[in-house]
């Protein structure tokens, strides 16, 4: 963690902006008190792989055929 002024921070805003990215937490201080703390996002979102459940179900071959004529109805509301 690295201790910055806002003065600091306001005469080279992208310098610890790239920190930030980089991976850097920022406490911002004002008169040697801290005020604020700046840290990059942590990514919540995390991909799933490729062929997670390969082989665990099989898709039928009519998987895209139409559906019945009763089916549709019903969701028609006929």
């Amino acid at each position: 963690m690295l201790n910055v002024t806002i003065d600091e921070i306001q005469r080279d805003p992208l310098k610890y902006l790239h920190q930030v990215e980089a991976g850097e937490t920022l406490i911002i201080v004002r008169s040697d008190k801290p005020i604020a703390e700046l840290r990059p996002i942590a990514s919540s979102k995390q991909l799933r792989p490729f062929g997670l459940c390969a082989g665990e179900f099989i898709v039928p071959d009519d998987f895209d055929a139409p559906l019945p004529e009763d089916l549709l109805s019903a969701f028609e509301g006929k």
